[in-house]
């Protein structure tokens, strides 16, 4: 049988300087524990697949490292780090919110924190989910939460913060993590591809990256999902047919066709887009977006937010050089518009296609739909 493992598993982080896109929060967690500054209960929120659990197990393995690296890592050759890495260490404890959020699954926990650690200085229990607990089961947690054996730490980890009740949450050192950004899933995308030896185009990563919206793991399940579809070679041409994706280029006609002021041509590529399986909404909101990009490309301060591959980023500064900011402006008005409108239709294709007609006679109008006088 193939031993085969998904890269999100394969390309797990194992120490605090591999995590991707959290390096303050991992630099806070580093500092603490050289100075031996630990709280004895820290809360991890963030969106899915950031790191929240990864960072746990990180922190629980390296307070219990026996010979810390100079850098503040776990050496990974102690009994300590080698119990973790065999998946067999009894300092560490994972538990699942949703599975275990009754008074008796708390009960039973708060039994076994009372118990100190064999190997190592302290106990770490992963509570993961934690929202999850119910009433009972928080107000059950509390007082151990609050005054803990001295070898007990707790690592709670949640993706809705609002829904943890307050006295929790003031007896946690609170995290919060980030989505990780375009261009470091990109580099992480790009370093796992060598090391597998797999060809990728640097705009179809991108497009990954952007689908992922911010979750690393995410990426990591879309890159093999592609590298399956491709058999290793990952082009964006691939990538945008595999994921159904709005190909950028569809934009840049569109915007020429609304820039010329042709009606036709725009009404043309809208049902050419719509005979390929895309709506109406999947389309207004990505020529939203489009407008957004060319107006971020107008000033050289803000080209840093523009997050795509270098290829797709000179198509949209030089098609941004013929777009000027009251028209970016304008266009933006009219697909917000036209967004907020779309559920409500009755006739949503005629809907979009006013917006086409209304795009195009920006630059006959004053932008709000009145001719301008000629002179």
């Amino acid at each position: 049988m193939n031993n085969y493992i998904v890269s999100a598993r394969k390309y797990r982080p194992d120490n605090f300087r591999t995590v991707v896109g959290q390096q303050s929060l991992t630099t806070t967690l580093k500092n603490a524990i050289a100075t031996g500054k630990l709280a004895h209960a820290y809360l991890f929120c963030g969106p899915r697949g950031v790191g929240k659990t990864t960072c746990a197990r990180i922190f629980a393995k390296t307070i219990n490292c026996m010979n810390l690296t100079a850098e503040g890592e776990a050496c990974n050759a102690c009994e300590s780090c080698v119990a973790f890495n065999e998946r067999r260490s009894f300092n560490i404890h994972e538990l699942d919110g949703a599975s275990n959020n009754s008074v008796d699954g708390i009960r039973a926990l708060v039994e076994q924190v009372r118990v100190p650690p064999q190997i190592g200085r302290y106990k770490v229990y992963i509570i993961d989910e934690v929202h999850m607990l119910s009433l009972a089961a928080f107000n059950a947690f509390l007082k151990t939460l609050e005054e803990p054996p001295r070898h007990a730490v707790f690592i709670l980890a949640t993706t809705e913060k609002h829904k943890i009740i307050p006295t929790i949450l003031s007896r946690c050192q609170i995290y919060d993590f980030k989505r990780i950004s375009i261009h470091d899933i990109v580099e992480h995308l790009r370093y796992v591809a060598s090391k597998e030896n797999i060809a990728a185009e640097p705009e179809a990563l991108a497009v990954i990256a952007q689908k992922a919206d911010g979750g690393m793991r995410d990426s990591l399940s879309i890159f093999d999902q592609v590298v399956g579809f491709t058999h290793g070679n990952v082009t964006y041409d691939a990538v945008i047919d595999n994921l159904n994706v709005l190909d950028y280029e569809y934009y840049f006609r569109l915007t020429d066709a609304i820039l010329a002021g042709s009606v036709a041509d725009a009404f043309l590529l809208f049902d050419e887009i719509l005979s390929k399986g895309f709506d109406g909404f999947h389309f207004v909101t990505g020529l939203s977006s489009h407008f957004r990009d060319l107006l971020v490309c107008k000033d050289e301060a803000t080209l840093v937010l523009l997050e795509t591959g270098e290829g797709i980023k000179e198509k949209y500064k030089q098609q941004a050089k013929n777009c000027t900011s009251l028209f970016l402006y304008n266009a933006l008005n009219v697909t917000n518009k036209t967004e907020c409108d779309y559920r409500e239709s009755k006739n949503k294709r005629l809907l979009v296609e006013i917006a086409l007609i209304r795009l195009c006679r920006i630059n006959a109008t004053d932008g709000l739909g009145t001719e301008k006088k000629k002179s």
